[in-house]
């Protein structure tokens, strides 16, 4: 079985744990946390898995380090400390580890990422022989693999479109939905997230994964962006209160232009509320859905729902995007050390459980 460490036990955290434990080819050697109030709990308890796993949560890296282990998931976040998230990243790939993320987003496309992001990966790769493999949390495979496995389904292509549709009232976490995206700020308020070019530079990678499998260059990659007022004051479950005027709704694209149009699209519509921009796109039901649009002959939609953690829809999402990477975790062990991206690693088939 392959030692492996869960490093984090947010949103994806959890939802790693639970994949790692249910996967008969790896054995949960550690789980790292931040918190000092984590630091001794039980894995499967901070999980949500309704029994314990026999592995108590630490903050000692250099012990876990010094234990060897071949594999870690790292699902601490990028967002606002990209520069930390990276130096963790390298520390485990230099110790030998097969490393898989969705924090470093800049990576999705590893062969076109910056110099100064590859350099200190590769130089980790060859000094440690550890791997590394990058796929989103929005989640990775709805804005690769499967609209490239979909595109195969017809006999001409014109536009693929991936699709985001989400509530945020239900994503447990306050400041990156309140200040990051400025879910209830004032529409004068510029969030980080949605200013010029910052779009492009996350989601900027998948569309040229996009175009790679589909063998045409991009010629460039624009934006658009919408912002919708609340136009009531709302109440959610995880967040508290949200005032009317304040902003309630942002949709935005991220395109690949090929041939002077925007032929690969990353289309990401979210809301506080679902009253919001009630004429955008909607999930079928619950939270959020994925969706993959082939315009061409025949036009191919897939809508794709996933819950997890009870009631919470929204977890779902992070659940299959959690899955796709520790189940990416057997291949990058028996495969050469390397940095690798989604068009790199298979998915292999799911284990049907045994009741």
């Amino acid at each position: 079985m392959i030692a492996t460490v869960v490093w984090g036990t947010g949103n994806v955290g959890r939802a790693a744990v639970r994949a790692v434990a249910a996967n008969p080819a790896l054995e949960l050697a550690a789980v790292v946390v931040h918190d000092p109030a984590k630091v001794g709990r039980d894995a499967g308890t901070l999980a949500d898995l309704g029994h314990e796993l026999g592995v108590a949560a630490t903050d000692d890296l250099d012990a876990v380090f010094a234990a060897d282990p071949r594999a870690v998931v790292y699902a601490a976040s990028g967002d606002i400390r990209f520069d930390d998230a990276l130096a963790d990243v390298v520390r485990a790939v230099r110790a030998g580890a097969a490393v898989v993320t969705p924090a470093l987003y800049p990576l999705y496309d590893q062969r076109n990422a910056p110099r100064e992001l590859r350099e200190p990966v590769l130089d980790a790769i060859a000094k440690g022989g550890g791997s590394l493999f990058v796929s989103g949390v929005d989640p990775g495979w709805g804005n690769d693999i499967l609209p490239v496995l979909v595109s195969g389904l017809g006999s001409t292509v014109d536009v693929v479109r991936c699709q985001e549709i989400f509530d945020y009232s239900t994503y447990e976490q306050p400041d990156s939905v309140r200040y990051l995206v400025g879910m209830g700020q004032p529409m004068d308020y510029d969030p980080p997230m949605l200013m010029t070019g910052v779009p492009a530079m996350v989601w900027g990678g998948q569309v040229r994964l996009i175009a790679r499998a589909l063998g045409v260059e991009v010629d460039e990659v624009r934006e658009t962006l919408d912002r919708r007022p609340l136009e009531n004051d709302v109440t959610t479950r995880t967040m508290g209160e949200f005032a009317r005027g304040a902003q309630g709704a942002v949709r935005f694209e991220v395109q690949g232009i090929v041939d002077g149009e925007p032929r690969i699209v990353i289309e990401h519509v979210t809301r506080i509320h679902p009253s919001c921009a009630p004429d955008w796109p909607q999930p079928p039901s619950g939270a959020g859905a994925h969706r993959v649009i082939i315009e061409g002959r025949p036009r191919i939609e897939v809508t794709v729902e996933a819950s997890d953690e009870g009631a919470n829809r929204s977890a779902g999402g992070n659940a299959t995007a959690a899955g796709r990477l520790v189940n990416a975790i057997p291949w990058l062990v028996d495969a050469k050390p390397g940095l690798y991206d989604a068009l790199d690693v298979p998915i292999n088939p799911g284990r049907l459980r045994r009741r």
